[in-house]
């Protein structure tokens, strides 16, 4: 895929992964719908990259209306759209059994609805219109959809059982959905991120974020969101990657704990 005039979706594209995307696509000639809540913020992204390259729609991923109408306002603006990053999630940090008791079912549930439901809910929906776009090349290409999951989804940490099973949904969708929308010319793979710098972690202890970066196994630092954004763009240029779950995380196997 040739970026340049493509319209792309970033979902969580106001901060972190979802904004280094947004950035990397704007530099390829993509025209780029932040959805996202923090509308604070999307607005001064696009007061920096121009209005003409970039819009905002408040969204909640996991709620039908509110990414509908998001999507029917890409369309009306942008007339087409070829590639959808869905970046937007939630996590927490309750054991499945604890001196307070059971994880709490309703804080279960979620995560496992913006994570896991909102990224089928936005990555559908996107699938609808993309398919309407004439082919790109000779071989059917219409789209491609690129979802987020962690490491998480194969080593989850103490804790980290709703985020991990929210993640490890989104690894379980890539070859089903990659194989549901073949016929449309639709593309689907995941990235999986390790330890990836975000502001997160600077509210962390020196000590806590040097054992974190000790973890790593090569190179000995957390990742940049600029190395997810470049990912993004690497998937989507490559016509021939497709149903494929990319670990992004300097070869880090999560411990316990």
């Amino acid at each position: 895929m040739d970026i340049q005039g493509k319209v792309a979706i970033v979902t969580g594209g106001a901060s972190g992964l979802g904004e280094a995307t947004v950035r990397a696509y704007v530099a390829k000639g993509a025209k780029v719908a932040i959805f996202d809540l923090n509308e604070d913020r999307g607005q001064s992204i696009i007061a920096e990259l121009g209005s003409e390259n970039v819009s905002f729609y408040k969204v909640n991923v996991s709620d039908e209306d509110s990414v509908q109408a998001a999507i029917d306002g890409v369309m009306s603006t942008y007339g087409a759209l070829h590639i959808c990053n869905n970046y937007a999630g939630i996590g927490n940090a309750i054991k499945t059994l604890s001196k307070k008791g059971a994880f709490p079912l309703d804080a279960y549930k979620q995560v496992i609805d913006v994570n896991l439901v909102g990224t089928f809910n936005v990555a559908r929906l996107a699938a609808e219109q993309m398919a309407k776009n004439d082919p790109y090349d000779d071989a059917n290409a219409r789209g491609v959809i690129i979802n987020t999951a962690s490491v998480a989804a194969y080593e989850g940490q103490i804790g980290q059982v709703a985020y991990s099973a929210s993640k490890g949904g989104v690894v379980g969708m890539t070859v089903p959905m990659a194989r549901d929308l073949a016929s449309y010319g639709i593309r689907v793979n995941t990235i999986v991120p390790g330890l990836i710098h975000t502001p997160l972690f600077e509210m962390l202890p020196e000590e806590a974020y040097k054992s974190l970066e000790a973890a790593v196994v090569n190179p000995k630092r957390l990742g940049r969101p600029e190395e997810i954004a470049h990912l993004s763009v690497m998937i989507a240029e490559n016509e021939y990657m497709n149903a494929e779950c990319i670990r992004l995380d300097g070869g880090i196997r999560m411990q316990p704990r």
